[in-house]
């Protein structure tokens, strides 16, 4: 049986017609305006008795009565104009307050004129004082009003975990704000804990600052709190991790609010509490990011993103949509992929948009449709092999996807005239020494030689383990401890580099905006983590034992990642958290020296000395689209086919 429901502003009954939107409006703004009127007629009485010392015998009634209506209907008037009843803002809010002090602004002086045309029918300083009596009135019944509907919405402490918020900045505001204007909060605010001295006597809706950190098991006891919630958008990990470790022993819920990267802008909600996750504890950073120059390539323009099933292509996706560009096309070979950004997308997922594309990098005469009928200006290539165990055993579909796919990705932009391309490194293309690295540094080469002949910028990001993606080791380690234990470990020495999705998209998409000149641009990824020290903390939070075993490095493993060649300097030119290395180039016409059938220890030696070797001598190249080659620089062949 389908249910449909009731649009707004539809009437219920029978036969009935709907109710038109201003029949709904106006008769509560008419009573904020009724209302605001009543208070300056009353405070032109209470100014003007006091003008004459409390002797009523002394006033002009009628003249009252007739200045009080000019007043009301000035003041209407003046309202209006600045927006005070025409329901731009919310009752009793800040933004209506700063509008009823111009209205009185206003209001005060054309009484004044309009007292002086009719014959001064009440004193002049009467007018003044009521313009401030007024303002007070208005703004005390706004008060009022606000404060009724505050507690009638504020949840009942019987029904809502009581909750110790850890910080008293905006994001704690917006929290506990959410927290009271929810009759069906979980969570009732009991108290704030803030490191800042100048906020001990700091109170948000009536919760006041009781302590600081130190003194969290103390004001849990004493308020009796069930939870702890980190209210702290740009907290980094080493705080959260802090605080983690207090709260551990004083067996309450511990709860965070998203970081600012995930907010992207908008304020905290209370369905945005959740519990502290592993993202939190090792990737948390505040990442800024220059909206302007990233809107500028990417606002109004068309977007191609290519492996947009993936965990990065996904989100690269979802922070691109947000920029409003003119189209959106999220290539993937995968269509369960693209079925579930979509969904992330716009909560549909009926897969009848043309700008979902099932295509194979590896597919040139696909790829060539594809760009014919979108024509993308700017491309975000994400699609990859990336497990590097298995890429140990079939380095041909390194080959094939990792080097030939963006090799034929980086042809294809350049015939269609793409003015923009950002490829999707990795740490392990830093001094490589597995399949995965030489495949993501040869592609680094090669988007490198593209850059040198077209107009646009081509360059790579390269950055290291994303934490929630589909294969990483959180990801891994959450299933083995689903399964019972135990944790597998390489080495109890081995570090990773870690950054969240989010973190790590957000550094890409301003990377694309950076003028460079065939460049890999490093992300900065703080410090590395023990992989030890995540799998033991992530045994302890288990609900049952769980065993940690150490099976040794695999074939090619590093112990510790670089972001850095031993070449590369670590030179930040435009942005604090994105290094630019110069990268030799490579002349793709050397790909037809690599067969994927040759024995797979040639195919790596081959792929080694592709990675490691200099930039191939130079030589004359034909125009590519249109576009001539710059001067001075290696180049790859159009449309040559490895």
């Amino acid at each position: 049986m389908q249910v449909r429901r009731q649009a707004f502003g539809e009437s219920r009954g029978p036969g009935a017609h709907p109710v038109p939107w201003h029949r709904r409006a106006l008769p509560g703004r008419a009573a904020r305006a009724l209302t605001d009127a009543a208070a300056l007629a009353t405070a032109l009485l209470i100014a003007t008795l006091l003008r004459h010392d409390g002797h009523i015998g002394n006033v002009d009634l009628t003249g009252l009565v007739v200045l009080s209506a000019v007043a009301a209907a000035v003041h209407t008037l003046a309202g209006i104009n600045f927006g005070l009843y025409t329901g731009r803002w919310a009752y009793g809010c800040f933004e209506e307050i700063a509008a009823l002090v111009k209205t009185s602004a206003v209001t005060v002086p054309a009484v004044l004129l309009l007292d002086t045309v009719l014959g001064r029918l009440v004193p002049r300083t009467a007018i003044i004082a009521a313009g401030m009596f007024a303002l007070v009135l208005t703004a005390g019944v706004r008060y009022m009003v606000r404060s009724l509907q505050d507690s009638r919405l504020r949840p009942s402490p019987d029904r809502g975990a009581r909750v110790v918020v850890m910080g008293a900045g905006e994001g704690a505001t917006s929290v506990i704000r959410a927290m009271l204007r929810s009759p069906s909060s979980p969570y009732v605010p009991v108290a704030l804990l803030d490191d800042d001295p100048a906020k001990r006597t700091f109170r948000v809706m009536g919760v006041p600052v009781v302590g600081t950190r130190d003194d969290m098991a103390d004001v849990v006891r004493r308020f009796r709190a069930e939870a702890v919630v980190i209210a702290i958008p740009s907290a980094s990990a080493d705080l959260i991790r802090a605080l983690t470790e207090l709260a551990q022993p004083l067996n309450v819920d511990l709860r965070v609010v998203p970081p600012v990267v995930e907010l992207f802008g908008r304020t905290v909600r209370v369905e945005d509490i959740r519990p502290v996750s592993h993202e939190d504890l090792l990737g948390r950073r505040e990442v800024g990011i220059d909206l302007e120059a990233v809107a500028g390539y990417l606002s109004g323009r068309r977007v191609l993103v290519t492996g947009a099933g993936g965990s990065i292509g996904s989100e690269l996706c979802r922070q691109v949509a947000r920029f409003n560009p003119a189209k959106l096309v999220m290539l993937d070979r995968d269509e369960s992929g693209l079925h579930a950004v979509q969904l992330s997308l716009d909560g549909r997922g009926q897969l009848d948009d043309r700008n979902l594309v099932v295509a194979d990098i590896r597919d040139e005469q696909r790829l060539d449709e594809v760009f014919a009928e979108h024509k993308p200006q700017v491309v975000f290539h994400a699609a990859a092999l990336k497990h590097l165990p298995l890429l140990e055993m079939h380095p041909s579909e390194a080959l094939k996807t990792n080097i030939i796919g963006t090799y034929q990705i980086l042809q294809t932009a350049m015939r269609h005239g793409v003015d923009r391309l950002v490829n999707i490194s990795t740490d392990k293309a830093a001094d490589p020494c597995s399949v995965l690295g030489y495949s993501k540094r040869i592609t680094e080469r090669l988007t490198a030689a593209a850059d040198a002949l077209v107009p646009g910028t081509y360059c790579s990001v390269r950055f290291g383990n994303v934490l929630g993606s589909r294969g990483s080791v959180l990801t891994a380690f959450a299933a083995q401890v689903e399964a019972g234990g135990p944790i597998t470990v390489t080495h109890p020495d081995v570090t990773r580099y870690f950054m969240t999705v989010q973190e790590a998209v957000r550094l890409v998409i301003q990377a694309g905006a950076l003028e460079s000149k065939g460049e890999v641009l490093i992300l900065d990824m703080g410090e590395p983590v023990r992989i030890a020290d995540v799998a033991k903390r992530i045994a302890d939070a288990a609900d049952q034992h769980i065993q940690i075993v150490y099976t040794g490095l695999r074939p090619a493993e590093k112990l510790a990642e670089v972001l850095l060649g031993p070449d590369e300097p670590d030179h930040r030119p435009n942005h604090p958290l994105i290094s630019q290395a110069p990268v030799p180039q490579l002349d793709g016409a050397v790909l037809s020296l690599l067969d994927p059938s040759s024995p797979r220890e040639d195919l790596i030696a081959v792929l080694h000395w592709l990675a490691a070797s200099p930039a191939l001598p130079k030589k004359p190249h034909p125009v590519i689209a249109g576009k001539q080659r710059r001067p001075e620089t290696a180049a790859v062949p159009p449309g040559r086919r490895p």
